[in-house]
């Protein structure tokens, strides 16, 4: 496996000053530059210590503005014209930013996707014989795919097949009605399944934390939020035993963008995505660790990751740190504005395969704070008529009736409370 070089960074060197003055001997002017040379590498050296970071100037704010609407006008143009799945993940994550009630139609076709999809696993794949049959054809997806990413995935999730089912697709769409105020029709039967299962054994198991390191942190995040089991502080330990930062240089750049790509999942699950800020000391590891390798994360991961490093610090009010606005800055430059979007990086301009980073880019570009919306308490009205299957959550009783066991034998909680987080 070819390894991850260290790139390394040219010194820019302090250009020598003409004089325009007759009077200044050749003397003096050896002299000046000599000492400029000499104290050229501590200045470098020094600058991001002792000078204050430059403060943004309102015409720079205003063409990152600009360009986030660009960016808006283009996907709003045609949203209507993307499946479900990207409608509504555009729509929800411009409706937490605005609040603006154009974004409903968006909201209520990820409703309906949410809604289907827990339907169909409420009523045929809940049984371990249905679950088994499901992930199998799953993985025969997996199997017909070619990049790196997927291989690894795959040959990884043999070891745990269930793991798509539990994680990658009830997880997610369980989650995502939570987060409306919803869940669904037979909610309890969802629930007995996520109890036959130990997640612990995905969450803390590195070669897994190679291959889905960014799914795995929102995961255990939506576990704690379903008041289901916790494993999140053991998903961050493992993390972090598997991606030491000094054994960075020894990463190649897929894995160095999965390693990032966790981190700033762990953030983004943490604030339940854009609903709520969070403090840089209860993460300051991250936020160290993005300050520490700014450089190599611009130069080598792609726009989603940069958005998302950018957008990390705006979740923490942030603002004002020296890595946003560089964030921005590479964003802009990535900006191809005759198609309006940020292309791939093989060029492409596809809207579908383009809204993740785009929809990424336009909060960076125009944030507007977290928003814990929209929910069926506040927002009644963008609710009504509820897709079939959705029903509004009730206050229910403490969730921790029963803990995964051994072999993914459920065992009643007054017998075993080992390892399990309240």
């Amino acid at each position: 496996m070819k390894r991850f070089m260290q790139r390394t960074y040219e010194q820019r060197a302090f250009p020598g000053q003409r004089s325009r003055l007759r009077a200044l001997t050749l003397a003096s002017v050896l002299i000046v530059s000599s000492l400029s040379l000499a104290t050229s590498q501590s200045w470098a050296d020094a600058a991001l210590v002792t000078e204050p970071p430059k403060a943004v100037t309102s015409a720079q704010l205003l063409s990152y503005q600009q360009d986030a609407a660009l960016i808006r006008q283009t996907y709003e143009s045609q949203l209507y014209t993307l499946p479900a799945f990207k409608m509504g993940h555009y729509g929800l994550r411009m409706y937490r930013q605005t609040q603006d009630p154009k974004y409903a139609a968006a909201i209520w076709a990820d409703l309906a996707r949410v809604a289907s999809r827990l339907n169909y696993f409420a009523t045929e794949v809940s049984t371990p014989e249905q679950i088994q049959a499901y992930t199998d054809k799953r993985l025969h997806r997996y199997d017909k795919k070619s990049d790196l990413r997927s291989d690894i995935r795959y040959e990884v999730t043999l070891k745990h097949p269930h793991y798509l089912y539990l994680g990658v697709d009830l997880l997610g769409s369980m989650a995502r009605a939570n987060e409306y105020g919803l869940k669904h029709r037979n909610d309890p039967t969802l629930r007995e399944v996520i109890r036959r299962y130990d997640f612990r054994q995905y969450a803390t198991d590195p070669a897994m934390i190679r291959a889905w390191a960014a799914q795995l942190a929102n995961q255990v995040y939506w576990l704690r939020q379903l008041g289901e089991q916790d494993v999140v502080e053991d998903f961050i330990a493992a993390f972090r035993e598997t991606y030491p930062d000094a054994n960075d240089d020894q990463l190649t750049r897929q894995q160095l963008m999965n390693k990032v790509y966790g981190l700033t999942h762990i953030i983004f699950a943490a604030a339940e995505y854009y609903q709520k800020p969070v403090k840089e000391s209860d993460f300051q590891w991250i936020y160290d660790y993005y300050r520490a390798n700014i450089e190599t994360i611009l130069a080598d991961t792609k726009e989603d990751v940069i958005a998302e490093v950018g957008i990390n610090f705006l979740l923490a009010g942030l603002e004002h740190d020296p890595i946003v606005d560089r964030t921005r800055q590479a964003i802009q430059k990535s900006l191809n504005r005759k198609v309006g979007m940020i292309p791939g990086v093989d060029g492409n301009t596809d809207l579908e395969n383009g809204e993740h980073r785009n929809v990424l880019a336009i909060m960076l570009l125009d944030w507007r704070g977290p928003k814990a919306v929209p929910t069926i308490q506040q927002q009644p009205d963008m609710f009504s008529g509820l897709p079939y299957g959705l029903v509004k959550k009730t206050a229910q009783a403490p969730s921790s009736l029963v803990v995964p066991g051994p072999d993914n034998v459920v065992i009643p909680k007054a017998e075993s409370q080992a390892g399990v987080s309240e």
